[in-house]
């Protein structure tokens, strides 16, 4: 029997049971901090590499620009400056390239455009919540594809497929999971293409921390740049800031003009101010993105590192920790199975340390993410964080007595 022929309330259950968005996501950066704690929550930049001084003079020159051109209406797809430079960056033609909102805001028009209500999709396991936020108005089921350390086990997908599934989509975040922090390599990306490809789905890849890299090498070619079943999401979020609210699409050239279609009926299209800036910032010299990536890499290993060795002197043996080859997160498990992981988190926030823990990322069987913690290190400075470690070294003490 396949997925697809079980009764279709065994199926549901089967597939979406633990799928559930967390109670009160979203609140975690936007609430109050609590005085005196050490948040290590959110994938914030920090403010220090984000380019603030670049960006007040690239606006200095947009606002003094004949007749405020910023100031006025713009097209659907986004600024040609914007997209031209994107377009270049991603190695694609500029008619596949829509600006959004944010990177959020392109999965958003990703499903809106290929996802039909009650459809099968294929999602990460463990996920980051707020895609499922994202696929609620279209009621679609989902199927959990195991994560590990090189990404989404594209083994497992391919048995789930023979075995009958399927999905109308499928969503992953290759570079630097978020949570696990694994990366899909570069065969695994040609063979998550193939099976898209020859299934016939749309693959989202959502890749927000692709170029917060600090070690090891980056897949040599894009396969997700080159194929018409692939919806490429990316953000200037974790390095230009996400105030700016910017990221894009590049889209296969089949459905550009759907989505710049349902784009034009929603919002119209992004600022055109924070795209005149940001174009313009981005315009002025050619090595200043990687340049400022550069700083951000740099910092973010360190504090990786810094983290990393805190939790192993305070807590010596407790944790399975590596530092990942980027992104802004940490993802230790617990090696002792009689610690509890809620108490434990329960414990640290009274030690005053908050973090996210792993069952507050939605996952199916085959996955042990409750039994890790989510340590964001990329805007706390490295005394903070070694005191962090303490402060969760003394809060596991609580529990071993």
């Amino acid at each position: 029997m396949t997925l697809d022929t079980l009764p279709a309330l065994d199926r549901r259950t089967a597939l979406v049971s633990a799928f559930t968005v967390p109670k009160g996501f979203g609140d975690q950066t936007l609430r109050e901090r609590r005085a005196g704690a050490i948040e290590l929550l959110g994938g914030i930049p920090d403010p220090s590499v984000l380019p603030a001084r670049e960006l007040a003079e690239a606006t200095a020159r947009v606002l003094g620009r004949p007749g405020l051109p910023a100031l006025q209406y713009s097209r659907t797809e986004g600024i040609p400056a914007l997209r031209e430079w994107i377009a270049a960056r991603e190695g694609v033609p500029v008619s596949r390239i829509v600006v959004t909102n944010g990177g959020f805001h392109g999965l958003a028009l990703a499903i809106q455009t290929t996802v039909e209500r009650g459809d099968l999709v294929a999602v990460d396991n463990p996920i980051f919540p707020l895609f499922l936020r994202g696929l609620e108005l279209s009621a679609a089921r989902t199927l959990p594809v195991p994560v590990g350390a090189h990404g989404l086990d594209v083994d497992e997908l391919g048995a789930l497929l023979r075995d009958g599934a399927r999905p109308a989509a499928l969503y992953t975040v290759p570079d630097f999971h978020n949570p696990t922090q694994g990366s899909l390599p570069l065969e695994g990306r040609r063979e998550l293409v193939r099976l898209a490809e020859h299934y016939g789905f749309v693959v989202f890849a959502d890749n927000p921390y692709r170029e917060l890299r600090f070690a090891g090498a980056a897949p040599e070619e894009e396969p997700f740049n080159q194929s018409d079943h692939v919806i490429h999401v990316n953000t200037f979020t974790k390095t230009l800031g996400p105030g700016l609210r910017l990221g894009w699409l590049v889209l296969p050239e089949r459905l550009a003009p759907d989505v710049v279609a349902l784009r034009s009926r929603q919002d119209s299209h992004s600022s055109t101010f924070v795209q005149a800036v940001v174009a313009d910032l981005l315009a002025q010299d050619p090595a200043r993105f990687d340049a400022t990536l550069d700083r951000a890499r740099a910092l973010y290993a360190s504090r990786a590192r810094t983290l990393a060795e805190a939790i192993e002197r305070e807590a010596p043996g407790a944790f399975d920790v590596a530092v990942p080859e980027g992104g802004l997160f940490l993802w230790p498990r617990l090696r002792d199975a009689d610690v509890d992981p809620d108490r434990l988190a329960d414990d640290a926030s009274a030690e005053g340390v908050e973090y996210q823990r792993g069952s507050f990322f939605p996952s199916g069987p085959g996955t042990d993410a409750a039994r890790h913690l989510r340590l964001a290190s990329g805007d706390t400075g490295g005394d903070r964080l070694a005191e962090a470690a303490a402060r969760l070294g003394r809060a596991l003490q609580r529990q071993r007595g």
